[in-house]
Formats: C-alpha cells, sequence, structure tokens
C-alpha cells in the first residue's frame, strides 16, 4: 500500500514537473525566441507589413482598399472617387452577420461558374464601368483591351495588387482629374510597377496603394 502510494506521488512530480517545463518552453521560451526571430530578420512582414504616409500606418501592402467617395442619400453601394487609381472588384467579400458591433473586413471569393448568370451580369457591368470611369476626351477605353483582373475579383476579395495593363488603362482618367499630365502619370506607373518574384513566380502587379501616396505626393508637388 505504501509503495503504490509513493509511486503514485512521484508519478504525479513528474508529470507535474513535466508541465512546468513544457509549459515554459512552448508557452514563454520558444514564442519568444520566434517573435524575436522574426522582429531581427523579417520586421515588415512581422507587423502586417505595413504602409505608412505622413507618419501614419495608412494600411497594410497585403489587403486591397477601396477609394470611394462619401455615400450619398439614399445610396447603397458609394461611387469610386476617380481620381484615385482604383482596385480589382470585391464581389466575393462576405457581409459580417455574426458581430454587428463591428464592420470587419471578411475575406471570401463568388464561387461563381464561369456560365453563372450572376458573374456574368457583374462582369458584363464591370466592363462597361471601366469603359465610362476611364474614357477622356481625347483617350477612349476600348473593351477588348480590358484586363480580365478589371472586372473579377481576386479568390480572397482582398488583392491589393492590379496589373500594369489595369493600371495603364487608368492613366489618362487620374491625369485628367488630378491637372496631371498623362507622362508624368505613366512614369509613375514604371515606378510603381513589380516585377515578377525571382523573375519566374506570378505576374507583373502594381500595389494600389502604394500607387494612390505616391501620386497624392505628386499632386502636391504640381
Amino acid at each position: 500500500m505504501n509503495n503504490s502510494v509513493s509511486n503514485t506521488v512521484r508519478l504525479l512530480g513528474a508529470a507535474l514537473r513535466a508541465l512546468l517545463v513544457l509549459t515554459l518552453v512552448t508557452g514563454v521560451i520558444y514564442p519568444l525566441a520566434v517573435t524575436g526571430v522574426a522582429q531581427a530578420l523579417f520586421n515588415d512582414e512581422a507587423n502586417g507589413s505595413e504602409i505608412k504616409a505622413d507618419g501614419k500606418v495608412v494600411g497594410s501592402s497585403l489587403i486591397g482598399q477601396q477609394y470611394n467617395l462619401p455615400l450619398k442619400k439614399g445610396q447603397e453601394t458609394p461611387e469610386p472617387d476617380l481620381k484615385w487609381f482604383q482596385g480589382r472588384p470585391q464581389n466575393g467579400l462576405g457581409a459580417n452577420s455574426v458581430n454587428t458591433q463591428y464592420k470587419l473586413i471578411l475575406s471570401g471569393a463568388t464561387n461563381r461558374s464561369a456560365d453563372n448568370k450572376d458573374l456574368i451580369a457583374w462582369v458584363t457591368a464591370a466592363k462597361a464601368a471601366v469603359v465610362k470611369d476611364n474614357s477622356t476626351a481625347d483617350y477612349k477605353v476600348k473593351p477588348s483591351e480590358i484586363p480580365a483582373d478589371a472586372v473579377t475579383s481576386s479568390g480572397s476579395g482582398l488583392d491589393p495588387d492590379i496589373s500594369p495593363d489595369y493600371a495603364e488603362i487608368q492613366a489618362h482618367r487620374v491625369a485628367e482629374k488630378n491637372g496631371l499630365s498623362v507622362a508624368q502619370v505613366e512614369k509613375l506607373l514604371k515606378e510603381h510597377t513589380e516585377s515578377r518574384t525571382l523573375g519566374f513566380i506570378g505576374e507583373p502587379r502594381v500595389n494600389v496603394l502604394e500607387l494612390n501616396i505616391a501620386l497624392k505626393e505628386l499632386v502636391a508637388k504640381s
């Protein structure tokens, strides 16, 4: 009996020590080590790939933003603010119906097939809007020139980048709305066009937030 109690106490003591050691290693030392390495070697990524303007954080290079005018009375959907470059459509985003106290950004795709009537209607309307919004007195957008990313949302609905082709289509409108020359805006585009990762992964892209920050600075100087 005494041996049984003694063994039980010994096993419980060993289990408690193991629990304390593992809690210390996996719950304190390991997280601190990983956080330290991340902050030292990947500081930008570890902190959310923040983008700053005028000394303030204005967003993340990984999450797209909308550039819209304030809602007018009776409007359900805001109109785009056409002095800025616009990102991809965000039809795939869901609505926060669980916790309505906070306005959350939810990620999601449309999950519509290519022959889905809703998707076809969205793409048709988006293409017409791209032609209408980006055509100016001396530049007319042709429907055949519109790239896919201008009329379709990404898999997450939060793509921060657009293709150089879509950015180029917007250049004339942005120049006109901001009192700039097309050459100035196109130069800005070239400066903010990123090539394929490692030279072969993905496609050339333009980060819309970074481009609009540079546009704001250019307008302020002009």
